[in-house]
């Protein structure tokens, strides 16, 4: 496969300086010579659509953009190309179009900056003229590493744009662009903290550059940091109150933050400027259906895609509500968009997804599977996860977290018994719990907490490559005095979310991993293991499109995976941790007997009986999660055994899994 890729690196630079010499012919046959072995081969696509160009051979231009397009839908010099193929056919409106969305995905292009200027004046886009004049200027006063940079960031080669931005950052270590990019590149690795870090010093050291702070409250916002964010979004709009992206960037902060009222007001505020704003409407949208108000909610979405039809996450957020059923004319429409050319990377994995979930409705489960399988293999692109450094960490865990570490800190945290802590894998039931918990006079339901998570970075600081086992090992070196300071840490840092009642819930899903640290530093916090059938499980992960933070979720083979790491390693904890530390919840019995499991729930807890919990869908609460809706109906089966609809299309599924977890194979 390497010698293929050598092979292939080789005749493209043959190619290209074919191609500088003028020699296009010959240049094309060569980049198709590659096509032969490997049709989706995105450089030889662009070179064979640039050589066909020159020689006037437009159609077969245009038909290697197609597909260049569709292989790589974030390229930016494919809308590049696009634009040069437009004028050269005569058609600026077309061409203004495609340079507009190749600076979007890669804002380096000089090149479409000064086109976008030149067609602006001819076709009296003033707006659009200034502010390509005004991009073209800041791209070329950037040092030439730093232009690099930015061209290696945004067509995907992510590991050579940090090889040089952290070059050029030793040489000069204050340059603000040069920390920007970075925190860009340490986003897209994962490295929340390091960009969190990055861009905190960046304002220290140019505090009015209005786009280090936005990429700044998009980080904290990924952190879970919501009301630092709201915070740095509200510097932003003291700056310009009637800046409709400084107005939207704050009503996304303040719904993140649960202040959903004035998320609300500002978003209203914005459509009264700009009425068919796709975006805002969509994220309106949002904001209603997490306060239950789903009519409404699908108001708004409609609106959206009256505006902009092609607006992917609007027609996800539909398929998103479970209860929403699309019509023929809306199935018909969603197969027409999906074979747009037009439709942006995003916007094609949400179509694929909602597809799905329109088939599926429609029993016609093959083409349901064929659209979840494209939008996962979509998403997989966007991610570096592997099962086996997924594997590494799970062992770091049960290697450093033992039984003499919890006998030596058995009197060490801090003793408030506040915090319950849902644990489980996405789609196994533990918004089901939260909200029975939540139906509860003396529980706050809050949300999906990152404070544990952001502990966990702090103690493994910024060392994570260098010496992966940094945490957990660290633990052992704590003091009981750290554990107290953490534990009250957590209790106070969490106050914002809470409405005043003694015990509060904390439902991060991915808290399991760090059962350890929570059971040192809130050794009376409870534990709740949230579990459901295996298959159950792993499919409804892999049909839901999850925001961000599920990575594994992508391909069912890392998703069984998971799944039995996530058992193992709850095993660990019930072998180290204290006899009956943890409660176990399985999603079945909830099913076949609710009263008694949440009995069971409630006395674990230490909290009386009340029939609120029974009927925790009458609760009138936010839910950000996926099942939103449906812990607002009464409990029912409908997603019991639905896999065995799809079951000719998962023997992979069943096959990773194993005879543990699935009995037929």
């Amino acid at each position: 496969m390497n010698s293929n890729s050598d092979n292939a690196r080789q005749i493209l630079n043959e190619a290209r300086q074919l191609m500088q010499s003028g020699q296009f012919s010959d240049a094309s046959k060569l980049a198709t010579s590659i096509l032969k072995d490997n049709s989706d081969h995105q450089d030889a696509l662009y070179f064979v659509a640039v050589c066909s160009r020159y020689e006037r051979n437009f159609e077969t231009a245009k038909n290697s953009l197609k597909k260049l397009k569709t292989v790589a839908p974030e390229y930016g010099r494919a809308y590049q190309e696009e634009g040069h193929l437009s004028l050269a056919l005569g058609k600026s409106a077309e061409a203004l179009k495609s340079f507009k969305q190749a600076v979007k995905l890669n804002p380096a292009l000089t090149a479409s900056w000064k086109s976008i200027i030149q067609l602006s004046v001819t076709l009296l886009h003033t707006n659009d003229r200034d502010n390509a004049r005004e991009q073209l200027k800041r791209i070329e006063n950037l040092p030439r590493e730093l232009l690099a940079v930015t061209n290696h960031l945004y067509e995907g080669r992510i590991l050579k744009a940090e090889e040089i931005a952290r070059k050029f950052l030793r040489i000069n270590p204050r340059n603000v662009e040069g920390m920007r990019l970075l925190a860009d590149i340490g986003t897209r690795l994962g490295s929340n903290e390091d960009a969190e870090f990055l861009l905190e010093s960046a304002l220290e050291i140019d505090p009015e550059n209005i786009q280090v702070r936005m990429d700044y409250v998009q980080v904290l916002r990924k952190r879970q940091k919501f009301a630092l964010a709201v915070k740095q979004a509200e510097i932003l709009l003291a700056k310009n109150p009637n800046n409709p992206t400084f107005q939207s960037l704050y009503a996304i902060e303040c719904m993140q933050a649960g202040n959903y009222k004035t998320a609300l007001e500002f978003f209203d505020k914005i459509l009264l400027k700009f009425p068919t704003d796709p975006i805002t409407l969509t994220s309106k949208g949002h904001t209603l259906k997490t306060l239950g108000l789903t009519d409404e909610a699908i108001v708004s979405y409609q609106s959206a895609l009256e505006s902009d039809p092609l607006h992917g996450d609007a027609w996800y957020a539909f398929a998103n509500l479970k209860t929403y059923k699309f019509s023929e004319k809306e199935l018909q429409t969603l197969l027409d968009i999906q074979k747009s050319d037009e439709l942006s990377f995003m916007s094609r994995v949400y179509i694929a997804f909602t597809l799905g979930k329109a088939f599926e409705d429609r029993q016609d489960y093959q083409n349901a599977f064929l659209n979840y399988e494209l939008g996962n293999t979509l998403k997989s692109k966007q991610t570096l996860y592997t099962t086996a450094r997924m594997q590494k960490e799970f062992s770091a865990q049960i290697k450093h977290c033992t039984s003499e570490l919890f006998a030596k800190h058995s009197e060490s945290g801090h003793s408030a018994p506040d915090p319950i802590f849902i644990v489980g894998l996405p789609r196994a039931g533990s918004t089901l719990i939260e909200q029975i918990l939540a139906s509860h006079s003396q529980v706050d339901g809050t949300l999906e907490l990152p404070n544990i998570i952001s502990l966990a970075h702090r103690l493994r600081r910024r060392e994570f490559h260098s010496d992966p086992e940094r945490y957990p090992r660290i633990l052992h070196e704590l003091s009981p005095d750290d554990l107290r300071s953490f534990g009250k840490e957590y209790l106070e840092t969490t106050k914002i979310h809470r409405s005043g009642a003694p015990f509060f819930t904390d439902k991060m899903p991915n808290n399991f991993r760090h059962l350890g640290l929570i059971h040192l530093i809130l050794p009376n916090a409870k534990i709740i293991d949230a579990r459901r059938d295996a298959m159950d499980c792993c499919w409804s992960c892999y049909k839901q499109l999850f925001a961000e933070g599920q990575e594994f979720t992508y391909r069912l083979e890392d998703i069984a995976e998971y799944y039995k790491a996530y058992g193992g390693l709850m095993e660990h904890w019930n072998a180290v941790l204290p006899k009956d530390r943890i409660l176990r919840v399985d999603h079945e019995d909830l099913l076949d007997n609710l009263e008694e499991k949440v009995r069971q729930i409630l006395d674990y807890c230490g909290l009386q009986f009340e029939q609120t919990c029974i009927e925790f869908y009458k609760t009138n609460r936010a839910v950000r999660t996926a099942s939103s809706e449906q812990v607002r109906r009464p409990l029912n089966r409908s997603g019991q055994g639905l896999w065995r609809k799809f079951e000719g299309n998962l023997s992979r599924l069943k096959l990773a899994l194993g005879s543990k977890f699935y009995e037929d194979v």
